[in-house]
């Protein structure tokens, strides 16, 4: 063999020794570990907080659901003054904000209506009462008034001394509760504060009319 074609071992050698490979393959490891622990870490962190966001999320659905009951339950209180509340109280037992709403939403449709109407009742109710609630007939007074006046709330006699259906003279009207002149006031008074003096004295006030 010529000195030429000579070469060491050593380079002959075709790729890397084997400390190499192993020094290869323990960094892959290392690596490849490192990047799990950042992936585990990463999902950590995000249920971490999906899990701060569904207490968020059941916090703030408690809060609606105690708010609509809160609502439900001022609602039906009103409801049941005006007598016109649900055979129960449908905030009970009723989970959801949406279900408790929904029924809200009726009930203070029918408070509405309930208020509307008690509104109209004071307006139409009598201001004073009749005279059957102090035990005196309507028919015996307008037989009265008829004598007396003619029925005729507005009329005063010449003299103006006696004023209206059953010609009161001041001082009586006053004694009955009335103000002012009884000409002035309305019928539904004046048949009222009648009743009265009839209900006290029968019908001695009306010595030619009411006998």
């Amino acid at each position: 063999m010529s000195i030429e074609n000579f070469k060491p071992k050593s380079s002959q050698r075709i790729g890397p020794t084997r400390t190499a490979k192993l020094g290869a393959a323990a960094l892959g490891v290392a690596l490849s570990l490192g990047g799990g622990a950042t992936a585990l870490a990463a999902a950590g962190s995000d249920a971490d907080e999906v899990s701060v966001l569904n207490r968020k999320g059941q916090l703030e659905r408690s809060l609606d659901v105690d708010e609509a009951r809160q609502s439900y339950h001022r609602a039906f209180d009103e409801a049941k003054r005006l007598d016109v509340e649900p055979d129960r109280n449908l905030a009970e037992g009723v989970a959801g904000a949406p279900e408790l709403q929904a029924n809200l939403v009726a009930l203070t449709g029918k408070v509405a209506r309930a208020k509307a109407e008690e509104k109209i009742e004071q307006e139409e109710k009598p201001e004073f009462g009749t005279p059957e609630s102090v035990g005196v007939d309507q028919g015996t007074l307008d037989a009265i008034a008829s004598c007396e006046s003619g029925g005729d709330p507005t009329v005063v006699d010449a003299s103006g001394t006696y004023h209206g259906k059953y010609q009161f003279d001041v001082g009586t009207w006053a004694l009955v509760g009335g103000s002012g002149l009884p000409s002035a006031a309305p019928e539904a008074e004046q048949d009222y504060r009648a009743a009265l003096l009839y209900s006290q004295a029968g019908s001695s006030p009306w010595p030619v009319c009411g006998s």
